[in-house]
C-alpha cells in the first residue's frame, strides 16, 4: 500500500529575509564610509632610491635640544626662529613662488606634533610639503 503525503514540499525560497539583510549591510557601510575620512595632509615624500618630481625652494630643520625645546631654522640658517614667527618668515619666503613648496628637514627625536604643526602651516596657506628622508 502506497502512502501519499497529504502536503507537498515548497521547494520556494523567500528572498524577503535575504534582501533585509542586503538592505542593513549597505546601510552599515554607508554609514561607517563616512566616518572613516580621514583630515590628512598630501605629503610628497622621497623614496630613497629615487627623487620627487618637485623641488622645494625653501627648507624648514627642525632641531631637538633634548631639553624639550626644539629650535627651527629656515633654509638652514644659524639663527633660529620661533614657532610662532615661523608662519610669517614662510609666506615671505614663498610668496614670490608659482607653486611654493617647502621640505622639512627634522631630527630623528623630533616629535611628530612638531612636524605636523609645520605641516598645518602649509595647509593654511596652500603650500605643498616635501618630507625629507635620508637614503636608505
Amino acid at each position: 500500500m502506497a502512502i501519499k503525503r497529504t502536503t507537498k514540499i515548497d521547494s520556494g525560497f523567500s528572498m524577503s529575509s535575504m534582501t533585509d539583510i542586503v538592505f542593513l549591510l549597505l546601510i552599515f557601510f554607508l554609514v561607517t564610509s563616512t566616518l572613516v575620512n580621514p583630515n590628512a595632509l598630501k605629503l610628497l615624500l622621497p623614496k630613497s632610491t629615487g627623487q620627487v618630481a618637485a623641488k622645494a625652494t625653501t627648507s624648514v630643520s627642525i632641531k631637538d635640544w633634548k631639553n624639550g625645546t626644539y629650535s627651527y631654522h629656515i633654509n638652514g640658517k644659524e639663527t633660529p626662529i620661533r614657532f610662532d614667527l615661523l608662519e610669517d618668515a614662510l609666506i615671505e619666503e614663498l610668496q614670490s613662488e608659482d607653486d611654493p613648496t617647502f621640505s622639512i628637514y627634522a631630527d630623528e627625536t623630533v616629535p611628530v606634533k612638531e612636524v605636523v604643526a609645520c605641516m598645518n602651516i602649509a595647509k593654511r596657506n596652500h603650500y605643498k610639503v616635501i618630507m625629507a628622508t635620508s637614503p636608505e
